[in-house]
């Protein structure tokens, strides 16, 4: 079976003043070297290890988009995911003297923003506000995937329809599964890095993956009967 993502439960602390790494989400203005722009994420955290604010500040502008849309399709709240990226690039940079390359630095990066995310979870339901498959979406939520074209209106409303048929069935699935797929399917990691961030063998992530999908597959039979036209190099939102 899948275990906890991680060695320990990760809890949410105070404000984020209280703590202050270099560049974290800061306008000051930093020059890096061709040789930082072109090394790998394991020596950018060595070197961040040793002391190199700008090494850290590379990792931060690389992984800042990717962890907040992961972290969203997780908690399905803008203010709440990019609270969630913030504390995971403070855990890292805080963790910095203990970093030791026994695996991809995405694998550690999204061990922390699962943990942190599930707990958020966790942590509404104790607040009896967990995250709810009938919510309304937002007028004004932003879309995290940009249209390939403009769409006719009639288009449009249609592929809202079936984006909100998909995130609502992918909000529905078990916590584990869920944060299976969007690794899997979203930031397209493969069976081995989910694995390790999940804290399972490959064959119990496999077995998760396949009930994950079948469930989606049963929940999302409607939609193809209902095709829209395909887009080319357009991703489905969720």
């Amino acid at each position: 079976m899948c275990g906890s993502p991680g060695p320990a439960a990760v809890q949410r602390r105070g404000p984020y003043a209280t703590f202050h790494a270099p560049q974290l989400y800061g306008s000051t203005r930093v020059s890096y070297t061709v040789d930082v722009m072109t090394s790998s994420d394991v020596q950018l955290m060595l070197d961040v290890k040793a002391g190199d604010g700008a090494s850290f500040d590379v990792l931060l502008r690389k992984y800042r988009t990717p962890l907040v849309n992961f972290l969203y399709r997780m908690v399905r709240d803008a203010a709440t995911a990019e609270d969630l990226a913030q504390e995971v690039f403070l855990r890292v940079y805080r963790a910095r003297k203990e970093y030791s390359p026994s695996a991809k630095f995405t694998t550690w990066l999204f061990r922390i923003a699962t943990n942190l995310a599930l707990n958020s979870i966790r942590d509404n339901r104790h607040r009896s506000r967990d995250v709810s498959i009938d919510a309304p979406v937002e007028e004004d939520e932003t879309p995290r995937e940009l249209p390939a074209r403009e769409m006719r209106i009639d288009e449009r409303m249609a592929e809202r329809d079936r984006a909100e048929v998909i995130r609502r069935a992918v909000v529905a699935l078990p916590e584990k599964q869920r944060v299976a797929v969007l690794l899997h399917k979203y930031e397209e990691m493969d069976y081995a890095e989910i694995a390790k961030i999940l804290n399972c063998s490959e064959s119990a992530l496999k077995s998760l993956l396949f009930r994950a999908y079948e469930t989606l597959r049963v929940q999302l039979a409607p939609l193809v009967s209902q095709p829209v036209a395909h887009r080319v190099g357009e991703r489905r939102p969720i």
